[in-house]
């Protein structure tokens, strides 16, 4: 698996020691310094099964500058805020943790984070 994470955050911290605790295997990817692809983005939303916009950090000053908050959130906008995302990774929600099984969840909880670990053999 693979988690996007701000080591800034600690969200994303205690996803870490979450995943470390239960032993988890994963690949750490500091979405800030290698921001993620427009098709990248594509993939991890149909994984996680959002929109742009769900997982759309709009309390950040870059959304201010952008004006998100007047965005329409409909397929016609859908290229432009993926766009905006890829341009700006600072705006895309964390932890994303993406499993090897194909699903996907922004880890936000110690919930959300356990849901994609592999259940014990």
């Amino acid at each position: 698996m693979e988690i996007w994470i701000n080591p800034a955050c600690s969200k994303c911290r205690s996803a870490l020691s979450l995943l470390d605790a239960e032993g988890a295997r994963y690949t750490v990817r500091r979405y800030l310094e290698q921001p993620p692809t427009v098709a990248e983005l594509e993939g991890v939303l149909e994984r996680l099964g959002l929109e742009p916009w769900d997982i759309a950090r709009l309390g950040e000053p870059e959304a201010a500058r952008l004006g998100l908050d007047a965005w329409e959130r409909d397929a016609a906008w859908r290229d432009r805020w993926i766009r905006a995302l890829a341009d700006h990774p600072a705006l895309i929600q964390r932890p994303i943790i993406t499993a090897d099984d194909g699903t996907a969840v922004v880890g936000r909880s110690p919930a959300a984070v356990r849901s994609v670990l592999a259940p014990p053999d």
